[in-house]
């Protein structure tokens, strides 16, 4: 039991720790109405809202997401 416990900490620290996605909402006359795209790194999610910006009226706002883990444990 207090090795089920122990690795539920554990788990639930590592969900914790640097639980975050990367939400790209984008915008532009073509496409329409606006999108979004997620992306597991920050890196990956500023290239792509770059890559949205085409024109004048083209816009992309990259915003950080905390990612809620639930656990269960089972007795």
């Amino acid at each position: 039991m207090a090795q089920q416990t122990a690795q539920a900490n554990a788990l639930n620290q590592q969900a914790s720790e640097g639980a975050y996605e990367y939400h790209v909402s984008y915008s532009d006359s073509q496409t329409g109405p606006v999108r979004v795209e997620g992306f597991a790194d920050l890196a990956a999610a500023e290239r792509f809202a770059n890559l949205q910006l085409r024109g004048a009226e083209c816009w992309a706002i990259v915003e950080r997401v905390e990612i809620h883990h639930h656990l269960r444990l089972v007795a």
